[in-house]
């Protein structure tokens, strides 16, 4: 390997060096929610429009995640675009062992029964099509089925571990 003049010396691959890069990458935040015996959710960076025609997301969930064995047999789930006025929201969200669905979290129950938050900038609801073993996670595709894109506000982003604003 060789690097180039303006780049530090190239690492091996590793947990550590993919975490090191990624943190560099800003990304949307969003909380993927599933109905089981009580609601689950868990906030997540990975979301992505995977096709238009038909219209399908993806994200990734650890398998060691509380929330996993719910989203591992739900038939549906939900998708919510959060705003830079909900950080703590994707902090209870992204928090081990927390009550996520407690009050101040404000939430009703959406299109097949999957639990919808209140406030956000857009939400679905996806008919999960397939989960696909990749590590320690799985790769979830869903088909969306409803939604809404009428939130107010800018969207929160994830950069350098931290919650951030979009600034222009």
């Amino acid at each position: 390997m060789t690097a180039s003049p303006d780049l530090g010396t190239p690492r091996l691959a590793s947990p550590d060096l993919l975490r090191s890069v990624f943190r560099q990458h800003a990304a949307g935040v969003a909380v993927i929610t599933a109905r089981g015996e009580r609601p689950v959710g868990f906030t997540a960076t990975s979301l992505n429009s995977v096709a238009a025609e038909p219209p399908l997301i993806s994200f990734g969930i650890g398998t060691s995640s509380s929330s996993w064995p719910v989203v591992s047999r739900a038939e549906h789930i939900g998708v919510h675009i959060l705003g830079e006025h909900q950080r703590e929201l994707a902090a209870t969200f992204a928090r081990s062992g927390a009550d996520r669905f407690a009050p101040p979290t404000q939430w009703r129950t959406g299109p097949e029964e999957v639990p919808v938050l209140d406030g956000v900038l857009a939400w679905l609801v996806c008919r999960v099509v397939a989960r696909v073993p990749a590590g320690d996670h799985h790769i979830v595709v869903a088909a969306a089925v409803a939604g809404d894109p009428a939130g107010a506000g800018r969207p929160l982003l994830y950069h350098q571990g931290r919650f951030n604003a979009l600034r222009d």
